[in-house]
C-alpha cells in the first residue's frame, strides 16, 4: 500500500519539477498561497476560528477580523513567520534543535512570551490519548536524541515516510507546554521542502482521522504514514492545478 501512493507521489512530483525551476515572482505567489493555506489549516486543527479567507485578511492586509479571539489572530501571525522560517533552511538538508526552538519561538512568543522555545517545565497530558508523555527532566535529552533518528529516516526511507516518522516521534516527545501539534508539522513540512517535495496540508475536516492515526501510531505507524502521505499527494494535486488555471 505505502509503495503504490509513494510511486503515485514520485510520478507526481516528477510533473510538477517540469515546472521548475519557477520565476521569482511566481517563486513568491505560490509561497503566499502555501502559507495561507498552511497556517489556516495547521492552527485549525488546534480550535482556531479564524476561516481561510480571514486568515488571509489578516496576513496580507493586517486587519483584525471582528468577534475573533486576539489569541487566534496571533497564531496566525506567528505561524505565518515561522512559514517563513522555514525557507531560510531548505538548503541546508537537516534538521537542528536550535531551528525547532526557533520555529516554536516565531509562533508562541505573542501568546506566551515566556515558554515561546523552552521545553515544558511540567507534567502533560493529550485529552483522549491512553499513553503518557515524557516527563519534563527527560525532554532535554529527548530532543538531543530526536535529531540523529530524524538523520536515520531521511536515509532509511523514502523521503515522505522520513518526514511523516519525524512528525510522529516528535509529538510522542511533546516538548513544548502548547504548539506541539503545528511545531510536528512544521517539522515534518521542513523535511519535505528539503528534499524537494510538496507540503503536506492537513484539511481541518480529517482532524479525527488524523488523530485517531496518531495515536494508533503508538502501536503501528502505517496508516499514519499512509494518511501523511495521502495528504502530500493532494497538495502535489492542488499544485498542478495553480499551472492549468
Amino acid at each position: 500500500m505505502q509503495a503504490d501512493i509513494f510511486k503515485e507521489i514520485d510520478a507526481l512530483q516528477s510533473e510538477i519539477n517540469t515546472y521548475r525551476p519557477l520565476n521569482s515572482d511566481l517563486f513568491k505567489q505560490i509561497k503566499e498561497y502555501y502559507k495561507v493555506g498552511l497556517t489556516f489549516s495547521s492552527n485549525a486543527l488546534e480550535g482556531n476560528t479564524l476561516t481561510e479567507s480571514e486568515t488571509k485578511i489578516v496576513l496580507e492586509e493586517g486587519i483584525a477580523i471582528g468577534g475573533k479571539p486576539l489569541k487566534d489572530h496571533f497564531e496566525a501571525i506567528g505561524h505565518a513567520e515561522a512559514y517563513d522560517f522555514l525557507y531560510t533552511l531548505i538548503h541546508d538538508k537537516t534538521v537542528q534543535e536550535k531551528d525547532l526552538k526557533h520555529l516554536h519561538q516565531l509562533f508562541y512568543f505573542r501568546i506566551d512570551e515566556k515558554n515561546a522555545g523552552k521545553y515544558r517545565a511540567s507534567k502533560a497530558f493529550i485529552t483522549g490519548s491512553k499513553y503518557p508523555l515524557p516527563k519534563p527532566d527527560e525532554l532535554p535529552q529527548l530532543m538531543k536524541d530526536l535529531i540523529p533518528h530524524i538523520e536515520s529516516f531521511r536515509k532509511k526511507h523514502h523521503p515522505v515516510k522520513a518526514a511523516a516518522l519525524a512528525h510522529k516521534e516528535f509529538i510522542f516527545v511533546h516538548p513544548f507546554i502548547d504548539g506541539n501539534g503545528r511545531t510536528a508539522r512544521l517539522l515534518m513540512n521542513l523535511i519535505l521542502l528539503q528534499e524537494g517535495y510538496n507540503l503536506a496540508i492537513i484539511p481541518p475536516i480529517l482532524r479525527r482521522e488524523y488523530i485517531d492515526s496518531l495515536e494508533e501510531a503508538h502501536v503501528s505507524d502505517q496508516n499514519f504514514i499512509h494518511f501523511i502521505a495521502r495528504m502530500v499527494r493532494e497538495t502535489q494535486k492542488d499544485y498542478l492545478r495553480l499551472f492549468l488555471k
